[in-house]
This record gives C-alpha cells, sequence and structure tokens, in this order.
C-alpha cells in the first residue's frame, strides 16, 4: 500500500494525500522516504506548477511515529537522515500548499509549515507537542514557527506543548486562510490552478526570493529582489504577459 498517494487534479497541479489512516498519517520512515522521493520527482517535473499536500479529514499529520522513535539512540536518530530529508521538502523550488484537516502536530505543524500557503479546515489543530514526551520540535518548528507567529507565540506552543485552533492559528499568521472542513482541499485546488495558470519561472523565482530574503539584511534582500526583477525580462512570458495585458486578452504562459 502505498504511504503517499500522488494524484494530478488539474492541468500543473499535483496532489499528495498522505495515507497512513490507522495511524493517524503518522511520520514513519517508510512514508518520509515516500514522501520525499515525490517531491524529488515533482521539482524536476516542468508540467507540475504546484503542489498540494493533504491528510484526511481526521488529521493531516499528527506527528512522528513515537513508536518507531521510543527505543532509538542518538547515533540511530543522526543516521535516519530525517534533515537530509527536511531538506529536500524545503528546497521544492514549486509553490506548495497544505490543505490542512484535523490535527497538524508535531513534525505534522512542521511539514505544514515548509508550504508557502496553508490552508486550515475549520477544526483544524497545530501543535509542536514534543515536549510533553521528552523531546523537542526537531524539524524546523523552534524556527520556522518563531519566523511564522513571533517569539512570544512560539514559545507558548513550543514550552506547554498545548495546540492551537485555526482561527487562532490565522490570527498568529500560521495560517493563510480558514474555511469550512469540507472545502479545504477543493479551496487549495483552486488557490493551486491560479497559481499553475501564471507564469512558471516569475513564481519561482518569487518563492526563491522571499525565502532566501528572509534571512538576510533588507539591503540584500532587496539586491535579491532586484536582480530576479530584471531577470525575468529576459523571458518570453514576461512579453507575453505584457503584450496580453495591453492587448487586452488572456496569455498563454509557457515557462520560458
Amino acid at each position: 500500500m502505498s504511504l503517499v498517494l500522488l494524484e494530478y487534479p488539474g492541468d500543473g497541479i499535483a496532489l499528495l494525500r498522505m495515507n497512513r489512516p490507522e495511524a493517524m498519517n503518522a511520520l514513519n520512515t517508510a512514508t518520509r522516504i515516500e514522501l520525499v522521493d515525490h517531491f524529488r520527482k515533482l521539482s524536476e517535473d516542468d508540467s507540475v506548477r504546484c503542489i498540494v499536500i493533504t491528510g484526511n479529514e481526521k488529521a493531516f499529520v499528527a506527528g512522528a511515529d513515537l513508536k518507531e522513535m521510543s527505543e532509538m539512540s542518538t547515533i540511530d536518530m543522526t543516521l535516519s537522515l530525517a534533515r537530509e530529508r527536511w531538506r529536500v521538502i524545503a528546497g521544492c523550488p514549486k509553490p506548495v500548499i497544505a490543505a490542512v484537516n484535523g490535527f497538524a502536530f508535531g513534525g505534522g505543524c512542521e511539514l505544514a509549515m515548509h508550504a508557502d500557503i496553508i490552508i486550515a479546515g475549520e477544526s483544524a489543530k497545530f501543535g509542536q507537542p514534543e515536549v510533553r514526551v521528552g523531546i523537542m520540535a526537531g524539524g524546523g518548528g523552534t524556527q520556522r514557527l518563531t519566523r511564522a507567529v513571533g517569539k512570544f507565540k512560539a514559545m507558548k506552543m513550543l514550552l506547554t506543548g498545548e495546540p492551537v485552533g485555526a482561527e487562532e492559528a490565522f490570527q498568529m499568521g500560521l495560517a493563510s486562510e480558514v474555511v469550512a472542513d469540507d472545502q479545504v482541499v477543493e479551496r487549495a485546488l483552486e488557490m493551486a490552478a491560479t497559481i499553475a495558470a501564471l507564469p512558471p519561472l516569475a513564481i519561482r523565482q518569487t518563492k526563491e526570493v522571499v525565502l532566501a530574503g528572509a534571512d538576510c539584511s533588507l539591503d540584500a534582500a532587496l539586491t535579491l529582489e532586484r536582480k530576479s526583477f530584471d531577470i525575468l525580462f529576459d523571458t518570453e512570458d514576461q512579453k507575453e504577459g505584457m503584450r496580453a495585458f495591453i492587448e487586452k486578452r488572456n496569455p498563454e504562459f509557457k515557462g520560458k
């Protein structure tokens, strides 16, 4: 049985569904390997312009698989290559939308934060409860959460292990939108279709500059922005987009 299902629900859109319902989609090693393999292939597939990742109505991902981790040593954890796998997802050049229903705890919250946009269902819950089982967030949670919501809200979640609901997540900056539970995937796919119809080189450069610039000084980040902005004037899509606007017609972007 595939632990991560891959679908192509529309032009330029790939949909990844976590598929361990018996374990609330917990991330064991086999699931991580399968998920990363999909991300590697989709990153290199020019026909894919946006990726949506989701779980089921009960859980996006309820965390790491504690049954697998409970007896692991430091060496076991180091040799598991977990960090290297997270880097593959973080390095995906395509826009990624997380469609979150139910629990996004621990590694699930961290996986959602690897996305560029998070669509949350009204009943979704986000949390980093690792301290409650004697460890700490280890998939980027201490850093991505702090960058997303600020020190004091992040510290509350990280030090208490208490989750937040979808509306609170939205208010603190941890979700892009909150919609009805039964509309989460539909809304994510609608947004993915909007992004997939836009010029992929401009989309790719935008994602790259936003992420790279977040850890730079403002001057350095603005330099990155100016360089990427100028580069796009040598693309066919820039010429097509502006001509189409002037001629009052729909553009046809080719990613060139």
